[in-house]
């Protein structure tokens, strides 16, 4: 296989977004079978399992940027392995499960994400923190920053959307590392929703109109951050991301990625950059898709896909057959 650069419109021509939803309903649908069980990491490892499997069929030349990963750590999907059948060179981000605790218990909003962009044009994200903020569309340019104190990006949103301070909802995660930032949410007059996991569908909520979320905020994994950000240039939407570094090792990891600045502050179009593609698919109901429902031989799953370049957002309902079914889902 020899990858080489798209043609113009050869990414839709191929059906490109149909392909990425079989991705993400196969990791879904596996990961589906432990819902509730208790056993995270055997979701998770069904979940990457199925989904490497599904893009054997898929007619990319991928390679893996924001994955389960380095090589030694990962058995599959790990940071610079290539996928597809062959065809244009492309940047893949894939989040095979999001929510591996919300799986095992059974919560909410737990998805399948993979996001997929023209080589080059995602961030190469190590596997640490991201300090992270965001927010929808349809608001005024540079309204947020992360440089600028919580109550200020508050009442910059609050004044953006006509609104008072105390009708803005933040959805921050549940972490003891927050607990500052929650306090000064909370006194600046603003109400908090707090998660347990899933800050891809944090991000992402800010700019779903049926959420009732405003603004995201905190700390999360720097790859889900890239995810999100993929998400967010498909509907539109403000984010900031910075890397959080814990260690000299994280830093020497990053600057072998090519990030010298440790200070530096990524914009949207940074993170996930040209024609960007993100498709999702429910393993648990949230406030975005619904979960997989499985009965008998077979099971329903629930998923979207947008494109930043059409700004198309399509919901894909699917029925499927175990029976005939090319891959054992589970």
């Amino acid at each position: 296989m020899v990858a080489r650069p798209p043609k113009p419109g050869e990414i839709t021509d191929r059906n490109l977004a149909l392909d990425l939803v079989r991705v993400t309903e196969a990791a879904a649908i596996s990961a589906s079978h432990w819902i509730g069980m208790g056993r995270k990491n055997e979701a998770d490892g069904a979940a990457v399992d199925a989904m490497r499997r599904a893009f054997d069929v898929v007619d990319i030349e991928g390679t893996v940027v924001i994955g389960e990963g380095e090589m030694d750590e990962a058995p599959m999907l790990y940071i610079g392995e290539k996928v597809g059948a062959g065809g244009p060179a492309m940047d893949i981000a894939v989040d095979p499960l999001e929510g591996t605790t919300l799986t095992a218990k059974g919560g909410p909003a737990a998805l399948a994400v993979v996001a997929v962009a023209e080589q080059g044009n995602f961030l190469h994200a190590p596997d640490i923190y991201m300090d992270k903020i965001a927010v929808g569309g349809g608001l005024p340019d540079h309204l947020i920053s992360l440089d600028a104190p919580v109550k200020e990006n508050l009442h910059n949103l609050a004044r953006a959307k006509k609104c008072d301070v105390s009708d803005l909802v933040a959805c921050i995660l549940d972490r003891d590392r927050h607990a500052e930032l929650i306090a000064k949410t909370r006194e600046a007059g603003a109400r908090i929703m707090l998660i347990s996991d899933g800050d891809v569908t944090g991000v992402v909520a800010t700019a779903t109109p049926d959420s009732e979320i405003d603004i995201y905020m905190g700390w999360g994994g720097a790859p889900e951050g890239v995810l999100a950000a993929a998400a967010l240039r498909c509907i539109g939407g403000q984010m900031q991301g910075r890397l959080i570094y814990e260690n000299d090792q994280q830093i020497s990891r990053a600057r072998e990625m090519g990030h010298n600045d440790p200070h530096k502050v990524f914009t949207l179009e940074e993170m996930a950059k040209g024609d960007v593609m993100f498709a999702a698919t429910g393993v648990t109901t949230g406030p975005m898709l619904r979960g997989v429902k499985r009965f008998g031989n077979g099971a329903t799953t629930h998923s979207m896909v947008m494109r930043s370049k059409s700004g198309t957002v399509r919901f894909v309902e699917a029925t499927h057959n175990f029976k005939t079914k090319t891959w054992t889902p589970h």
